[in-house]
């Protein structure tokens, strides 16, 4: 696609990032007779889209609201969900032949369980809306203009300025650089003034260094049913032991709740009580020695593993108060301490981002400069994992659009 943009008042809007967010707020955009051109670094659009839940698209979450977001201002992301929702989500896709199948805990994916079908759905409708996409281009500044803003690109080897009455700043967040993550975004809010609040990776494995790092190595490829929680929020999935210390959906979902200096706490048997099980099974086998019942209830590995902590080598029936109370301890409240986190190469999204004070919750543009808009990961809203940062990104699309 090509065009002449020496003069721009076709354009309605320059679209910065092609991803979630930006093709969205295009097709949307599209609809309502308006015209824009999605600038994109990448050599194609949805790069983030396209390697989601590992190539097949977690697109929405069933039991989306806000209180799955993360952000200093909680109920920031109420307005935009309420003007796209999540049924507005199926029905979009389904729409355009894209049927959804729910897999756990809500979250939603194609049945071809293939996201290059969710890109080909906004490629095709921005080719048939007459929505311009220059992929390959890099924006280098964005500033005020005569009527709008003037957008600084390198493209082809060359450099242009254009010009647009609106600016959507669509550019991601800091995760993942090989997609073509940049801190773009950002920088341009702090160009304009507006504040931005501290970011950090999220939805991130942790890692484990020191006396403990080999405790975890030796684990390395053991996944296990667990509830893991701070002083500020609980989650029940699956954790993965790894080579440099957790992973899983449970510790990624904690992981955006966590803070440097803190401890996690790990539920190894959520639901049961283990001395209440140990128990039952010394009133049928007192004999039965510990470590073989733990291996019933866990991996023979695992169970292996926790001689280090527990009195492995006694039966049942030996088994003292003190003992079962470490026992319940340590199942019930295994204490962690990350030394970190993996970063944002490894991260599938950031806390913080474009302060939200800065921007209308109904429009979001930016409230001291008109005609700037802010949307998908580079605002200071964050989703759960599962299809919620694709909940928000589509909704900010949409809400983006409707105010051009």
């Amino acid at each position: 696609m090509t065009a002449n943009l020496t003069n721009q008042s076709h354009f309605d809007a320059i679209i910065i990032g092609g991803g979630a967010c930006g093709l969205t707020c295009a097709v949307q955009a599209g609809f309502l007779g308006k015209r824009t051109l999605i600038l994109e670094k990448n050599d194609r659009v949805g790069a983030k889209i396209l390697i989601s839940g590992g190539g097949r698209c977690n697109y929405t979450n069933l039991y989306t609201t806000h209180k799955q977001f993360i952000s200093q201002n909680e109920h920031f992301s109420r307005s935009a969900l309420s003007q796209w929702t999540v049924d507005d989500t199926i029905s979009f896709f389904e729409t355009y032949g894209i049927e959804g199948q729910e897999k756990t805990l809500g979250q939603l994916f194609p049945v071809t369980n293939k996201a290059k079908d969710i890109v080909n759905v906004f490629t095709n409708l921005c080719r048939d809306l007459d929505q311009e996409i220059w992929c390959d281009t890099e924006v280098i500044s964005v500033d005020r203009a005569t009527g709008g803003f003037s957008v600084s690109i390198s493209r082809n080897e060359r450099k242009e300025t254009l010009y647009a009455p609106k600016i959507v700043i669509a550019s991601g967040g800091l995760p993942v650089q090989k997609l073509g993550a940049s801190d773009f975004g950002l920088r341009m809010a702090r160009k304009f003034g507006l504040k931005v609040t501290e970011t950090s990776p999220a939805l991130v494995p942790l890692t484990i260094t020191g006396k403990d790092q080999q405790w975890y190595q030796q684990l390395s490829g053991n996944s296990m049913f667990c509830r893991v929680w701070n002083d500020r929020v609980s989650f029940e999935e699956n954790i993965l032991f790894t080579h440099w210390g957790l992973s899983g959906p449970a510790i990624l979902q904690i992981s955006s709740y966590w803070k440097p200096g803190e401890y996690i706490y790990i539920d190894l048997l959520p639901g049961k009580k283990i001395t209440e099980l140990i128990t039952l099974e010394r009133e049928a086998n007192g004999k039965r020695m510990l470590l073989n019942y733990l291996s019933s209830l866990f991996t023979r590995k695992f169970a292996e593993a926790l001689s280090d902590h527990l009195p492995v080598d006694k039966n049942l029936a030996s088994l003292s108060k003190t003992d079962m109370e470490i026992i319940n301890n340590l199942i019930h409240q295994f204490k962690v301490k990350p030394a970190g986190t993996k970063g944002y190469d490894k991260a599938e999204v950031m806390t913080g981002g474009v302060d939200t004070n800065e921007l209308s919750s109904k429009t979001l543009e930016a409230k001291k400069i008109p005609g700037l808009f802010f949307g998908g990961e580079c605002v200071d809203v964050t989703g759960w994992l599962g299809g919620y940062n694709f909940q928000w990104a589509w909704a900010s699309g949409f809400v983006i659009a409707q105010n051009l």
